[in-house]
């Protein structure tokens, strides 16, 4: 019983200080509250997000305020065509002594921000992946275990596409959240006009350290989920599919290829994370639908009647929800 009730404890702490952590960030960024939410589920939940945004809405100040709130070292890594994965891994050299020597790269720190990851060439991106998916990076051999937390934020641009690498299917299922970036309301754009063209220096204070975001990460894992949850987030990956029997007319009409296994574990991961958001010990079905659109969004490929008809991604979510 006393170990319920401390559960319940840190659940109720956990609340708090997200609900500080958002304030805190919120003196810098102006009405992003979605993107918000869901980049820190994200790190909560130990997963990582592709940011979808023109240039020039703060996706880069957005993810270094996440990161001093939280008190976490972060490098950007800009991605261009020419970019090695030993620019991001680092790279053994000579010492004075004539031995060798291994340089940490970027990738050696708690939050990374990928900057236009498909500017880069694929070599490069598998190399940003494998640390993903491992937590630890392979050079010359050794292997380097990266610190916990660990978090990557990818960026694309969705206007210039002329020298791209798009990243393939299997690469993008490794992000648990694809997060569209729109442009700000004309009240918002307002009051960061007013923000940001002053002397003013905006001073974020640190909220949680690295310690902190472990032990959240692992209560979020211990959240009870009840049957008909799971079974409706299964469910939901299963009419994506256009040969699964549970797949509706909408599916089988415009949808090429659907969602993986992975799509289940991270829609019942983050809404155990989002319940707790929330103040709720428990995720419902609700949780599951909220969180529905940024896991499907880069696992459901439209076939091409879909994109003659303008059928967008989005609404064939809408649709099987």
């Amino acid at each position: 019983m006393e170990e319920v009730k401390s559960e319940v404890a840190l659940a109720n702490k956990f609340f708090e200080d997200f609900n500080v952590l958002k304030k805190e960030i919120s003196k810098v960024i102006i009405g992003q509250d979605e993107v918000v939410n869901l980049l820190l589920t994200s790190i909560f939940c130990q997963g990582h997000s592709l940011l979808v945004g023109v240039p020039g809405l703060a996706k880069t100040l957005l993810i270094s305020t996440i990161s001093s709130a939280l008190d976490l070292k972060f490098n950007r890594i800009q991605f261009t065509p020419d970019l090695m994965p030993s620019d991001i891994l680092g790279a053994e050299t000579l010492d004075k002594d004539r031995n060798f020597k291994f340089i940490q790269g970027p990738i050696f720190a708690n939050i990374i921000l990928a900057d236009e990851i498909n500017r880069t060439p694929p070599k490069t991106q598998a190399a940003l992946l494998e640390a993903m998916q491992e937590y630890a990076v392979t050079v010359a051999g050794q292997t380097f275990q990266l610190q916990k937390p660990f978090f990557v934020l990818a960026t694309q641009n969705p206007i210039e596409q002329e020298g791209t690498y798009p990243l393939p299917e299997a690469q993008l299922d490794r992000f648990l959240f694809n997060i569209q970036l729109t442009y700000p309301s004309f009240e918002s754009e307002i009051d960061i006009v007013k923000g940001t063209t002053t002397d003013e220096q905006k001073i974020v204070n640190k909220v949680l350290g690295a310690e902190e975001v472990l032990a959240y990460q692992h209560l979020v894992r211990r959240v009870p989920v009840a049957d008909n949850v799971v079974e409706y987030a299964v469910n939901l990956v299963h009419k994506t599919r256009v040969d699964s029997e549970r797949a509706p007319a909408i599916t089988k009409e415009y949808v090429e290829w659907g969602a993986g296994p992975r799509a289940s574990q991270n829609l019942i991961i983050a809404a155990k994370c989002n319940a707790l958001l929330n103040n709720k010990y428990s995720p419902d079905i609700e949780d599951v639908k909220a969180v529905a659109k940024p896991i499907l969004r880069h696992r459901i490929v439209r076939n091409f009647k879909a994109e003659a008809e303008g059928i967008t991604i989005d609404k064939l979510i809408e649709e099987l929800l």
